[in-house]
Protein backbone atom coordinates (compact mmCIF):
# COMPACT_ATOMS: atom_id res chain seq x y z
CA UNK A 1 0.00 0.00 0.00
CA UNK A 2 1.40 3.40 -0.94
CA UNK A 3 0.92 6.78 0.74
CA UNK A 4 -1.92 7.85 -1.56
CA UNK A 5 -3.84 4.63 -0.88
CA UNK A 6 -3.42 5.07 2.88
CA UNK A 7 -4.66 8.68 2.70
CA UNK A 8 -7.61 7.73 0.46
CA UNK A 9 -8.61 4.91 2.82
CA UNK A 10 -8.63 7.15 5.89
CA UNK A 11 -10.25 10.10 4.12
CA UNK A 12 -13.01 7.82 2.84
CA UNK A 13 -13.53 6.41 6.33
CA UNK A 14 -13.76 9.92 7.80
CA UNK A 15 -16.36 10.95 5.22
CA UNK A 16 -18.33 7.75 5.86
CA UNK A 17 -18.20 8.43 9.62
CA UNK A 18 -19.45 11.98 9.03
CA UNK A 19 -22.40 10.77 6.95
CA UNK A 20 -23.31 8.16 9.57
CA UNK A 21 -23.14 10.82 12.29
CA UNK A 22 -25.31 13.20 10.29
CA UNK A 23 -22.47 15.68 9.83
CA UNK A 24 -21.60 17.65 6.73
CA UNK A 25 -18.93 15.72 4.77
CA UNK A 26 -17.58 19.00 3.35
CA UNK A 27 -17.03 20.30 6.89
CA UNK A 28 -15.03 17.17 7.69
CA UNK A 29 -13.01 17.70 4.49
CA UNK A 30 -12.26 21.29 5.61
CA UNK A 31 -11.18 20.03 9.04
CA UNK A 32 -8.90 17.49 7.39
CA UNK A 33 -7.41 20.19 5.18
CA UNK A 34 -6.75 22.25 8.31
CA UNK A 35 -4.97 19.27 9.84
CA UNK A 36 -2.86 18.81 6.71
CA UNK A 37 -1.88 22.48 6.80
CA UNK A 38 -0.98 22.20 10.48
CA UNK A 39 1.21 19.17 9.68
CA UNK A 40 2.93 21.07 6.85
CA UNK A 41 3.56 24.01 9.21
CA UNK A 42 5.57 21.73 11.50
CA UNK A 43 8.40 21.66 8.97
CA UNK A 44 7.59 24.24 6.27
CA UNK A 45 7.35 28.00 6.08
CA UNK A 46 4.06 29.83 5.59
CA UNK A 47 5.26 30.91 2.13
CA UNK A 48 6.02 27.30 1.17
CA UNK A 49 2.63 26.07 2.40
CA UNK A 50 0.92 28.94 0.57
CA UNK A 51 2.82 28.06 -2.61
CA UNK A 52 1.81 24.39 -2.32
CA UNK A 53 -1.86 25.29 -1.82
CA UNK A 54 -1.81 27.83 -4.64
CA UNK A 55 -0.31 25.26 -7.01
CA UNK A 56 -2.99 22.74 -6.09
CA UNK A 57 -5.77 25.31 -6.46
CA UNK A 58 -4.42 26.50 -9.81
CA UNK A 59 -4.28 22.94 -11.11
CA UNK A 60 -7.46 21.38 -9.73
CA UNK A 61 -9.49 21.55 -12.97
CA UNK A 62 -9.15 18.13 -14.63
CA UNK A 63 -10.28 19.58 -17.98
CA UNK A 64 -7.49 22.17 -18.18
CA UNK A 65 -4.95 21.73 -20.95
CA UNK A 66 -1.41 22.74 -20.15
CA UNK A 67 1.22 24.20 -22.45
CA UNK A 68 3.40 21.08 -22.17
CA UNK A 69 0.53 18.76 -23.18
CA UNK A 70 0.16 17.63 -26.75
CA UNK A 71 -3.25 17.26 -28.46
Amino acid sequence: MNGFEIARKHFGAAIDDAVRAGLDPEAVARYMLSLVIAKYRETRSVADVRSELSFLADNCDPDTDYVFMRP
